[in-house]
């Protein structure tokens, strides 16, 4: 594993120092690693919905469309 130091404001040092010990982090390198996590998600999820939007339209998204989503979305959650 590589290591990085970075430079904090007092007062964002003190918030992460916080949110190690409150939400049950070991150390901060743990909460930094969870934020970038969480950002790495949030960008992919990101570039799916443009992926998703930019695709042209194959199936009318209307009452019958949702309807068929939610059967199938039970089905699957049945299967688990």
């Amino acid at each position: 594993m590589s290591t990085m130091n970075i430079s904090l404001p007092e007062t964002m040092k003190s918030f992460v120092d916080e949110q190690v010990v409150g939400r049950g982090f070991g150390t901060s390198s743990e909460y930094v690693r969870e934020l970038i996590r969480r950002d790495q998600d949030r960008q992919h999820l990101r570039a799916l919905l443009i992926e998703g939007a930019s695709s042209p339209t194959t199936v009318p998204a209307d009452t019958g469309y949702f309807d068929r989503l939610r059967e199938r979305a039970r089905r699957t959650a049945g299967n688990e």
